[in-house]
């Protein structure tokens, strides 16, 4: 009945003209017929809780059924986070300004809240700052947060009212990122994304990856143009070549023309480690995807996620074999 409730959601819920405008795309590459494609993501819709993103990212189309059955699709993924996550605990990392204040030992910058700071405190914070980074207090995929530069305005009045005019939540130190990092690509903080699930008071790293940054944006979402590649937990080196969600791949940062397959990152282990701490703050929460920057300094946690990404798990560059991210998290949830 749940899964039946949630497909009836989805349907109700379907962006159609996108469907649609993906269904033309995928005739044209694969030659296969509207009809047989539209028929094909329905039984893979119904089967394995797979939309028509999920079939056109892991490339569906080209896979067996035993293939498709291994994947960590839109619907397993909401299931994962059924099993491992309560909602009456989600506020402690939607809001931004709750999550810096549970999590305050593992974020190591500054911050200031300005849903309840006086223009004194405002004043007194940015004594010592020439830069800070403005965030609204709950959006999410790096949406309205802007880089701030103290000259750019012709006062501090001029600044507060920016960014009380912007609906920002809060305030934070800019991170100067570990050189190492930054040499990917310099244009945004690059960040790391730890996944953990925590079950029965112990939590392992199910998979982890880099986000990178691109085409001139400060932030590395892939949904506001980065890019990912796979990290291997045990070394901290990047496993393949960094993909975005337009398809590409990228041996070489197309912009810098760092290479990204075989990069060992700097502090990995700390960070893993960090990230297991913090999982142990909620516990309500079990199955999180950690955001984490890194300085010369060590690790610091930008936010965490209680829906983590599942598209960019299993994008088919990162999948050789063809075997989706469903096997590994069956070893920490074998009631999938």
């Amino acid at each position: 009945m749940e899964k039946v409730k949630y497909l009836m959601g989805r349907v109700l819920r379907m962006d159609y003209q996108r469907l649609f405008e993906t269904l033309e795309a995928l005739h044209h590459k694969t030659g296969k017929s509207r009809f047989r494609l539209l028929g094909d993501m329905i039984i893979c819709g119904l089967r394995y809780g797979a939309g028509y993103m999920d079939y056109l990212l892991f490339e569906f189309y080209d896979l067996t059924p035993a293939q498709r059955a291994t994947y960590v699709t839109r619907g397993v993924n909401n299931r994962i986070v059924r099993l491992c996550n309560d909602p009456a605990w989600y506020h402690c990392v939607e809001d931004k300004t709750e999550f810096n204040r549970l999590f305050s030992r593992f974020v190591r910058r500054g911050w200031l809240d300005l849903g309840k700071c006086s223009y004194e405190e405002f004043v007194s914070f940015m004594a010592r700052r020439e830069t800070v980074i403005s965030k609204p207090a709950s959006a999410t995929c790096g949406k309205g947060i802007e880089k701030l530069h103290k000259a750019d305005f012709g006062s501090l009045r001029e600044l507060y009212d920016h960014l009380k005019a912007s609906g920002s939540g809060l305030i934070e130190d800019a991170i100067i990122q570990h050189p190492d990092v930054a040499k990917l690509y310099p244009g945004s903080v690059n960040t790391y994304r730890i996944v953990t699930v925590s079950r029965n008071g112990s939590s392992g790293v199910v998979c982890a990856f880099i986000r990178i940054g691109s085409g001139g944006r400060f932030v590395d979402n892939i949904n506001s143009g980065g890019m990912a590649a796979p990290v291997d937990v045990d070394t901290g080196i990047v496993a393949y070549a960094a993909c975005d969600k337009d398809g590409g791949c990228y041996e070489v940062h197309p912009v810098t023309g760092a290479p990204i397959p075989g990069c060992r990152l700097p502090f990995w282990q700390e960070s893993v480690e960090m990230c297991l701490e913090a999982a142990k703050v909620v516990p309500q929460l079990g199955y999180m995807g950690w955001d984490v920057a890194v300085s010369a300094d060590g690790p610091q946690l930008i936010e965490g996620n209680h829906f983590p990404g599942h598209d960019i798990l299993q994008m088919p560059h990162h999948v050789p074999d063809k075997v989706g991210m469903l096997p590994r998290f069956r070893e920490f949830l074998p009631e999938l």
